[in-house]
């Protein structure tokens, strides 16, 4: 896994996908709790874009730096080589 010291660029872009996924869950929740007609299909939306951050970020854990357009859309598919606990 890259760190802060040998990949500063890589590292920003992974804590940024990271913070982005806890700002969005953040708002996920504070959004279902105050909406009491808060629907399905709102959530199905809402956590799709909270994993597109978990995904970028799990495919960013050893990127230097930036990715192409294409990595950019791999790295947004749900990840193959992450096994659920």
């Amino acid at each position: 896994m890259i760190n802060k010291q040998n990949s500063p660029v890589g590292w920003a872009m992974l804590m940024y996908e990271l913070e982005d996924a806890k700002e969005h869950l953040s708002n996920l929740i504070n959004q279902i709790e105050s909406d009491p007609d808060y629907e399905e299909a709102n959530l199905r939306i809402d956590l799709g874009h909270v994993y597109s951050h978990l995904n970028r970020a799990w495919h960013r854990r050893d990127k230097a730096d930036d990715v192409s357009e294409q990595e950019w859309i791999e790295a947004s598919k749900f990840p193959s080589d992450l096994e659920p606990i």
